[in-house]
């Protein structure tokens, strides 16, 4: 079983930045594929990104390419969302999760989640 607890979220303006934290209880971190998504007001839960085992690949929604980044240390067993020029549609809680080996844009081949941060953009 692995724990997943987030942080880092909070209130902030328009343009600016955020840097969420997901610590992991699993020793075996290095065997998990990591993913971000987020769910808004109203609406479904979304990909966001997500990190492969090593960290060596990642990938991203199109609508945070570029503002977005995602990066891992298997040695603290902690995957980072760092999140720039944030903007009003970026609000959302923001969850991490994690699966066995292979990276997943699929919210339901993942096995273990966290309980998520709340992210507030004001404009």
């Amino acid at each position: 079983q692995v724990q997943l607890v987030e942080s880092g979220g909070g209130l902030v303006q328009s343009g600016g930045s955020l840097r969420l934290s997901c610590a992991a209880s699993e020793r075996t971190f290095s065997n998990y594929a990591m993913g971000w998504f987020r769910q808004a007001p109203g609406k479904e839960r979304e990909f966001v990104g997500a990190i492969s085992r090593t960290g060596g690949t990642t990938y991203y929604t199109d609508s945070v390419k570029g503002r977005f980044t995602i990066s891992r240390d298997n040695a603290k067993n902690t995957v980072y969302l760092q999140m720039n020029s944030l903007k009003p549609e970026d609000t959302a809680v923001y969850f991490c999760a994690a699966r066995p080996k292979i990276t997943s844009w699929f919210e339901k081949e993942y096995d273990y989640w966290g309980q998520g941060t709340q992210v507030t953009v004001s404009s």
